[in-house]
């Protein structure tokens, strides 16, 4: 989704936000250091499977995914992450590694680590190397609907 797309989807729902251009930089603790976000405030989307089923798992930047955790969490028996050629494709008009966490709009279950609902808003990738979007996460809540849990772990 492209940040056009994303715009689109949050206007159509009245949703208050700010996009913020930066210079390409490729992980989450540079987009977050580049566009003086907190890393607790700053949300990467990881790819996963769950029980074979391609998720989506969002965590601060400055987190990793707890592969067992998230498990737990999900109730599944096997989670793993995902490669590059397992999802690539499912994110039309998205740079790789640069996907909105909005894992509904693809049609895969969203888990959101509770860390994220700790601040009042969340910034996170608009799907290339060079947006961010940030707004607040009580939208972000409405319009995702993720499954909250805690499964994370320090970097």
């Amino acid at each position: 989704m492209p940040v056009e797309k994303l715009r689109e989807f949050l206007d159509s729902h009245h949703i208050k936000y700010i996009t913020i251009d930066h210079s390409p930089v490729y992980t989450a603790r540079e987009v977050a250091a580049s566009t003086l976000v907190p890393r607790r405030e700053f949300a990467k989307a990881v790819m996963v499977k769950i029980d074979g089923n391609i998720a989506m798992a969002v965590v601060p930047a400055s987190r990793h995914v707890d592969l067992d955790r998230l498990a737990t969490a999900a109730g599944a028996g096997d989670t793993s992450l995902a490669t590059e050629q397992e999802f690539q494709q499912l994110f039309p008009g998205c740079e790789v590694g640069a996907m909105p966490p909005f894992g509904n709009l693809y049609g895969m279950d969203t888990y959101v680590d509770e860390m994220l609902k700790e601040d009042d808003d969340i910034a996170f990738n608009a799907g290339t190397h060079t947006q961010v979007v940030r707004l607040a996460y009580d939208d972000f809540d409405k319009l995702v609907r993720p499954k909250i849990a805690s499964f994370s772990v320090k970097e």
